[in-house]
């Protein structure tokens, strides 16, 4: 979903439905368990938000999941993972059949990810930002016992002013980089982008967390783009200052993010990569995946402990994921010698 300013500049296209999910039922459609299925690519840094927050939270039971796979046409995300190439609870193909159902005429993007009904087959909302916060704010009722409080009352306006400086010069960052179409709008995002990581780097080189002494969506948002940086974004989008694993605090800051429970375990690297690098071919028009980087670095202890801090405040840490949930071997950090 994305536009281009006169400059040659990415805008990314911000019309998603807006519908909500809520525990009144305020939009029609109220907090059920087993009603709605949230579906996602583990390759899109948006849908690993709702991932990671899902699986912290302990919403599997409530909440089913749906795994699109990896590359997409024109069309949209396919169940290209699941026996018959269909989801086994919509029944559908394609996530483009959601839409369809409830906006037959419906001609934006088809993006995860996306919260459908179950009951109608229809898609309720595709709006990223705000499914994560509900999820933590209107699901309370189906939260597991010891769930963490990711977007606590006395610190939102914080996390929501981190939040927005993280989306603008970091998660759209990078995409600013690499879709642009001009060298000036290109080095513009590339200043900005590493402007941004710059001051990360100094707020959090003292403190462990982004806001306060625990995980909060903050944290959630920032390390979905860190992760993929070296992956992609360094050679694929030209991000290219430096690696993540060249800026030491980022760099532990995230290894430490990835050994929580909840969030290493969400990450494929095999989607990621071939997301990134088989569907861009305006970019990449070889469709040639790297077989690097080195993973192994992920698995070497962070440090960051030494800050303090509780990552789960007075909450616990998730248990393992779901059988069916595990991303497959071979698709992760290598298991460590």
């Amino acid at each position: 979903m994305a536009n281009e300013d006169s400059d040659g500049s990415f805008q990314r296209d911000s019309d998603y439905i807006t519908t909500r999910i809520t525990a009144d039922g305020s939009d029609g459609y109220p907090v059920e368990a087993g009603r709605y299925r949230l579906v996602v690519a583990r390759a899109c840094p948006w849908a690993n938000r709702a991932i990671i927050v899902r699986r912290l939270l302990g919403l599997e039971g409530a909440l089913s999941m749906a795994v699109a796979g990896p590359t997409h046409d024109e069309r949209s995300w396919t169940f290209d993972l699941d026996p018959g190439g269909r989801d086994p609870v919509l029944g559908y193909e394609r996530l483009q059949e959601a839409f369809l159902a409830r906006f037959p005429d419906y001609e934006k993007g088809i993006t995860v990810p996306a919260i459908v009904d179950v009951r109608s087959g229809q898609v309720v909302t595709n709006d990223f930002a705000q499914i994560t916060l509900d999820l933590s704010t209107e699901w309370t009722a189906h939260h597991r016992q010891g769930a963490p409080d990711l977007y606590p009352e006395d610190r939102r306006d914080e996390i929501d002013e981190v939040a927005e400086l993280v989306f603008r010069d970091v998660n759209n960052g990078v995409y600013r980089c690499g879709f642009a179409s001009t060298q000036g709008a290109y080095e513009k995002g590339y200043r900005r982008l590493f402007e941004r990581l710059d001051w990360l780097s100094a707020r959090l080189e003292g403190q462990r967390y982004l806001v306060g002494d625990t995980i909060t969506e903050a944290d959630v948002r920032l390390f979905t783009t860190l992760v993929r940086f070296d992956a992609v974004y360094h050679g694929h989008f030209k991000c290219n200052r430096q690696k993540l694993s060249e800026m030491p605090v980022l760099w532990a800051y995230a290894r430490d993010l990835f050994a929580t429970p909840g969030f290493g375990d969400t990450i494929d690297f095999d989607h990621i990569k071939r997301h990134y690098y088989e569907v861009h071919r305006d970019i990449n028009p070889s469709g040639i995946v790297p077989a690097g980087p080195d993973l192994s670095g992920w698995a070497v202890p962070s440090g960051r402990e030494a800050l303090g801090g509780r990552p789960f405040g007075d909450g616990t840490p998730p248990g393992p994921p779901l059988p069916d949930e595990v991303v497959p071997p071979g698709h992760g950090v290598p298991a460590a010698a």
